[in-house]
């Protein structure tokens, strides 16, 4: 194996890598959001009133850091050549950080940090719909079985998931996909770019 190859399968294995954090990052950032009852039962453990406000101030942003790193690694993976040289189940992990990034929004720029709230409520819907396309994805056709397999057990269902779903194996697929959730993406990252310039000139006009 050449220089070039070596650097070739090391970017190769670099940006799939990418994509697994992407949908560990998404998966962790609902389990927290769906235990935020739980970890607020925890505070009467907590016999100081600053580390009262700190584990709140912790459990919520938890969340948030985990939601940022799925859509920046699910963002970062989210163009034409990245995704005709790795296996990224398509449409499902790009629509699953397109709905991350919602999620993130809701929660830092419209209120969805309070349990019970309705954008609260939105944000982790959204959450649940990213992780199960993510769950899809990686399991039925990121995962699938290897070829060694399907050349002793010939399953047309695998054989179709692997040469249709995967971005690597359908090139207009993939185009499709990236034609649809970048400017979606796009837009979401518009929406809050609105609302954080909208909350710095409310603080301005109140100062």
């Amino acid at each position: 194996m050449g220089t070039h190859d070596l650097a070739k399968a090391l970017e190769i294995w670099t940006l799939q890598n990418l994509v697994d954090l992407s949908i560990f990052f998404g998966m962790s950032a609902f389990v927290l959001a769906l235990l935020q009852d739980y970890l607020d039962s925890l505070k009467g453990l907590l016999s100081l009133r600053v580390s009262v406000e700190v584990w709140e101030v912790f459990t919520r942003v938890m969340v948030d850091v985990a939601l940022f790193f799925a859509v920046a690694f699910g963002f970062f993976v989210l163009n034409p050549d990245i995704m005709a040289d790795i296996k990224i189940a398509v449409p499902f992990e790009p629509l699953a950080t397109v709905l991350f990034a919602a999620a993130f929004v809701m929660r830092v720029f419209r209120g969805g940090h309070a349990p019970g709230s309705r954008w609260n409520r939105r944000a982790v819907k959204m959450m649940l719909a990213a992780v199960g396309l993510n769950l899809i994805g990686y399991t039925l056709i990121m995962e699938a079985p290897s070829a060694e397999y399907l050349n002793a057990h010939p399953s047309p269902f695998w054989s179709f998931l692997k040469h249709h779903l995967r971005s690597n194996a359908d090139l207009d697929l993939s185009q499709i996909v990236f034609l649809v959730c970048f400017p979606l993406l796009l837009g979401i990252f518009g929406w809050g770019t609105y609302l954080g310039l909208a909350r710095i000139r409310a603080r301005e006009s109140d100062s």
